[in-house]
């Protein structure tokens, strides 16, 4: 489950949330592929992006069995990434992608218009697994299907959902993932 509060405006967005589950997510052997690990976790957010949707920080918190754990991830206006020193492995990245999370497919699918359709578009994400907050160089692919739906397709086509949005481009159904109420 996931409860977030989110602001949208000339000045990017924010978002405060928090995410409570039974089953959290972790690097699978292959590059893009997720692992579910069982066990209750609570991760607290605090997400932020630039007047372009581009990730600005993501503040995280998670409480699991194993402990507490904090991540400060940043993305500064040269590209360059952080969390907990720096990140050279998530060039390219413009995003962040917090895991078993809608919110954050969001700002991709918002800033390149993709329900007005056109080709598929890669991404580089910096994706951070919940709950232990070890972040990852994730590739994916969004592929336009029509004015409410876009297909989500993960770097091994392990996963792959049609994720059905709102007018402004927020998450209403992420099959295997989520559901706004």
């Amino acid at each position: 489950m996931e409860l977030a509060e989110v602001e949208l405006g000339p000045g990017g967005l924010s978002a405060r949330g928090v995410q409570i589950g039974t089953s959290g997510v972790e690097q699978g052997d292959s590059e893009g592929e997720a692992v579910d690990i069982p066990g209750r976790y609570r991760v607290d957010y605090d997400l932020r992006t630039d007047s372009g949707l581009i990730t600005s920080s993501l503040s995280l918190t998670a409480r699991s069995e194993a402990g507490e754990r904090r991540l400060e991830l940043r993305r500064d206006a040269g590209g360059r990434w952080d969390a907990d020193g720096p990140r050279p492995d998530l060039e390219g990245a413009v995003d962040c992608d917090l895991a078993l999370s809608p919110l954050t497919n969001f700002m991709p699918i918002r800033r390149e218009r993709l329900t007005d359709g056109g080709d598929p578009r890669d991404f580089v994400m910096a994706w951070v697994m919940v709950p232990s907050l070890a972040v990852h160089r994730s590739e994916q692919r969004y592929e336009p299907v029509d004015a409410n739906t876009v297909r989500y397709v993960s770097e091994d086509r392990s996963f792959i959902a049609d994720i059905t949005l709102d007018d402004d481009g927020f998450a209403l159904l992420f099959p295997g993932l989520g559901e706004r109420v």
